[in-house]
């Protein structure tokens, strides 16, 4: 009999319990990685890669104008010759002047006369005034500033549009690297 009394109090006990609720089942998985992200206060990634970033005391770059000066020229170990005149007033261009020549590869050749800025923040952005299709990008990363170029071939000669890399500066000093 005291068995029976104490499996009634149990199970009158569990019946009170609440229940964790279970996000919705939905079709599209994106949907249900979301909804579960905003019920949860621990975000669920999708991707595999970000949750190795999650634990990182990472900080976010600060969004400043940008302020850089560089006159400046180098040569890699694989031959190839940066020369880059540079000026960037909060976040205006001023002087904009780039020749990178990669050995046995061409030239390429960025003035800017033939480019119009079209914004400012977060990143200076330039844009060829005859390609509309060539972009030419400036942000401040660490104490580095990076100069990119997006699909630019007719600034150079050949196939030499296929190695360009992006420009390096040392904020401080005007170093290209």
């Amino acid at each position: 009999m005291w068995r029976r009394l104490l499996l009634v109090v149990v199970l009158t006990a569990a019946g009170c319990a609440e229940v964790e609720k279970q996000p919705e089942i939905i079709a599209d998985e994106e949907v249900v990685v979301e909804k579960q992200a905003t019920e949860s206060k621990e975000p669920k990634f999708k991707n595999s890669t970000l949750k190795y970033l999650a634990n990182r005391n990472l900080k976010p770059q600060p969004t400043r104008p940008l302020n850089v000066r560089s006159r400046c020229t180098h040569r890699d170990a694989i031959g190839t010759q940066t020369r880059l005149d540079l000026l960037v007033k909060e976040a205006q261009v001023k002087t904009f002047v780039a020749q990178v020549s990669m050995k046995g590869h061409g030239t390429c050749r960025f003035d800017l006369n033939e480019f119009e800025q079209v914004e400012k923040m977060p990143q200076a952005l330039l844009r060829h005034k005859k390609q509309s299709d060539c972009l030419v990008r400036m942000w401040e990363q660490g104490p580095k500033v990076t100069i990119a170029f997006n699909s630019c071939p007719k600034s150079c000669d050949g196939q030499a549009f296929d190695y360009l890399w992006p420009i390096m500066v040392e904020a401080k000093s005007g170093q290209c690297f």
